[in-house]
């Protein structure tokens, strides 16, 4: 018998249930936002999803007893993962998906852990495994499969979503260099509104605001899901998921939102599932689950 304490079959189908809660928000947000973009423009959903993510992560901050303060040593690389993390990767994707189908820019955006692998090693000094090396071959011959032989000469949207995928990696190395000294939730609320601010003022001098009157009952569902469900509510359970399951686990568990960020927008927007599609999918994921599972104890 093993000498740890068994987790209860209730914690353990909670912490699944979570998981599969969250890979559906954070997937079904791609043709979500695909969707309210046919009626709201790109820097006018950002500001206003920033900013309803920022008042309402702070203040379930609040309400959970943690402090929103954040040591001043914190500052600069809490604003360089929000720049990364938040404000360059939310703008590329929803500029991307004016120029491209949905579908395709949810699989280049997953090779996030493909450019992160690469940028720890001179950042971080960690020097990929075999394992992970082979996750790296998988991950560029998907994105090579999925761009074909005119590679960035598609339009702006592949080469925007590139930028994301690269931004979010570089957000990621900022996140795991830094020892953070305030809570996590304050450090991403805290994102959140460094990324409104200028969101905020350029939606407010380029833009138009939209008549929401005229919106169609699935923009406002979409609308709905995007602000609600994938900004604050995956959020909040992707917290808790972390505290329950070791960061491999939980990195592990991300494999699902691409395929339902597929599956969504071949279901919901009539994306064309194209051979090089599924082929690109799968030698993605093979590539990502290469990098973030374990080795094997010899």
């Amino acid at each position: 018998m093993s000498g740890g304490a068994a987790t209860p079959p209730g914690r353990s189908l909670t912490k699944y249930l979570m998981l599969l809660a969250i890979s559906l928000f954070w997937g079904l947000n791609w043709p979500a936002v695909k969707t309210i973009l046919s009626q709201v423009p790109p820097l006018t959903l950002r500001a206003v999803g920033f900013s309803l993510g920022a008042v309402i992560i702070l203040s379930l901050t609040r309400l959970t007893g943690r402090s929103l303060s954040i040591p001043r040593r914190d500052w600069p690389s809490l604003a360089a993962a929000g720049v990364c993390n938040v404000l360059v990767f939310n703008l590329c994707t929803a500029f991307a998906q004016l120029g491209m189908a949905t579908s395709r820019a949810a699989v280049i955006a997953f090779t996030m852990p493909v450019w992160a692998t690469l940028l720890a090693i001179p950042v971080l000094k960690e020097w990929p495994r075999r394992q992970q090396i082979a996750g790296l071959v998988c991950g560029m011959a998907g994105l090579a499969v999925l761009l074909g032989p005119n590679g960035l000469q598609q339009g702006f949207g592949p080469g925007l979503m590139l930028i994301a995928a690269v931004s979010w990696a570089i957000g990621t190395i900022v996140m795991k260099r830094h020892v953070w000294g305030g809570a996590v939730m304050a450090v991403t609320g805290w994102q959140y509104v460094i990324s409104a601010v200028p969101m905020v003022i350029l939606a407010a001098l380029l833009e138009t605001p939209p008549d929401p009157s005229g919106f169609p009952p699935q923009v406002w569902l979409a609308i709905s899901w995007h602000l609600l469900l994938s900004l604050c509510a995956a959020q909040v359970l992707w917290f808790v998921v972390v505290s329950r399951v070791s960061v491999g686990q939980a990195a592990v568990s991300t494999l699902l939102i691409p395929v339902v960020g597929v599956t969504g927008s071949v279901v919901l927007l009539g994306d064309t599932l194209t051979p090089a599609l599924v082929i690109a999918l799968g030698l993605i994921l093979t590539g990502v689950a290469c990098v973030l599972l374990p080795a094997k104890k010899r």
